[in-house]
């Protein structure tokens, strides 16, 4: 195997099938998993797709978990409906809104400090 898959923190390779593109080639899928980090963010069922130098992230699969998915012009929000929250921001590059796992980890770092003297 020729691809990438040290984004994945686990990664179950079997042939499920392809995957088609907006000018109808097709890709073979060898795997699944998920990639992030155990620290931060996990996102499930990314599929490992051969000859893609990138993994693709499913906005159905978002949707269908309960995420709500913003497009603007830049960039796009992956938020939780429920609190809030926006989780993830991934920038337009061309036409393909790139999502960086390695910043995932980094982003969700605390850097909140209190000097709290109330114990002496």
């Amino acid at each position: 195997m020729t691809v990438n898959t040290s984004k994945f923190i686990n990664l179950k390779i079997m042939q499920e099938g392809f995957v088609t593109y907006e000018d109808n080639n097709k890709g073979r899928i060898l795997g699944r998993g998920d990639v992030g980090s155990h620290d931060s963010i996990i996102i499930k069922d990314v599929l490992l797709v051969d000859g893609l130098k990138y993994n693709l992230l499913s906005i159905t699969q978002l949707c269908d978990k309960g995420y709500e998915v913003t497009f603007k012009p830049d960039l796009c929000l992956i938020s939780n409906p429920s609190t809030l929250q926006t989780l993830l921001i991934s920038k337009r590059v061309n036409n393909i809104y790139m999502l960086n796992i390695c910043d995932i980890a980094s982003s969700m770092t605390c850097l909140l400090s209190k000097n709290d003297d109330s114990w002496l």
